[in-house]
């Protein structure tokens, strides 16, 4: 068991070309980690690594070995899959990363815990993009138009982004009634972790104009933070409409411009393809695509 925990450690250090970042992903110091793979070495009696201040890199006998590495790894799911499968009852911890959107997720995922006590969530909500395999995630939930990953998905549900401000807001300024009205509001936009980009407002446009620039009066990154301002009468905020659904619905943010934009979008679960997907894996899914947005 000590060689197939050593196992383990070098291919994601291997996958992820950093000691520290696979202890990260271990919830050990780099290190320990760096000890591991210096024993795994010694045993071997080769050199897997090529390392350097600042970098790593496989040698060719890490090379070689890698590939056996994932051989005998997917051999052991495979058998952890077969006799999970055979008790029946999911269980075992499933590490997932979810987007950071508040009143979204909670009810669905504190009736998933009622309903399979045996299964162990380590849940990381951000909003960056991650590597589900490098990182040693089960799966991860994103929005957004999925590109030729390599990675096996299922649809979660729909929502739409919408424009909204508070009721005082819209009375001191004015109800925006087409686009270019916004040039003469206050805006509050996010920002992309991932790219350092600003989120694009889903207006809809002639096929020859062109979107304004909206002001800027807030550019940040917290979902959160922009409902509080809208809510205190400081700006329109562009929002999926599942993080405000009850705001909407007591009235304290009302929708602007619907007419005038397009933001459908998509929930995705994605898990790698490489994966049997193990039975704690599809009763999460399934219990997201049955409960998220019910």
């Amino acid at each position: 068991m000590d060689s197939l925990s050593g196992i383990g450690v070098f291919v994601l250090v291997a996958d992820t070309r950093s000691f520290a970042e696979a202890g990260r992903v271990l919830g050990v110091s780099a290190s320990a980690v760096g000890k591991s793979v210096a024993r795994m070495e010694a045993r071997l009696k080769v050199r897997l690594f090529h390392r350097s201040t600042r970098h790593i890199a496989l040698t060719p006998e890490g090379e070689k070995f890698l590939e056996r590495c994932r051989r005998i790894l997917c051999e052991v799911e495979a058998a952890e899959l077969e006799l999970s499968e055979a008790s029946g009852t999911p269980s075992g911890r499933l590490r997932v990363s979810l987007p950071r959107y508040s009143g979204l997720f909670e009810s669905a995922l504190a009736s998933f815990l009622k309903r399979y006590p045996q299964v162990e969530l380590d849940l990381d909500f951000t909003d960056r993009m991650v590597d589900v395999i490098g990182e040693g995630y089960d799966a991860v939930v994103r929005t957004g138009e999925m590109d030729d990953s390599g990675l096996k998905r299922r649809r979660l549900g729909p929502f739409r982004r919408v424009l909204a401000a508070s009721p005082d807001y819209l009375e001191k300024h004015g109800t925006p009634k087409r686009a270019a009205d916004l040039l003469r509001h206050c805006c509050l936009h996010y920002r992309y972790p991932s790219t350092g980009k600003l989120e694009k407002w889903p207006l809809k446009m002639g096929p020859t104009a062109q979107a304004p620039e909206l002001p800027l009066t807030l550019v940040c990154n917290s979902v959160e933070m922009r409902i509080f301002l809208a809510l205190s009468g400081l700006g329109i905020v562009c929002l999926p409409d599942f993080t405000i659904r009850n705001e909407l619905a007591s009235g304290r943010l009302q929708i602007v411009l619907d007419e005038r934009t397009r933001g459908n979008g998509t929930m995705w679960a994605l898990w790698p393809a490489s994966r049997h997907p193990s039975p704690k894996l599809r009763v999460f899914v399934d219990h997201l695509a049955q409960h998220l947005f019910a």
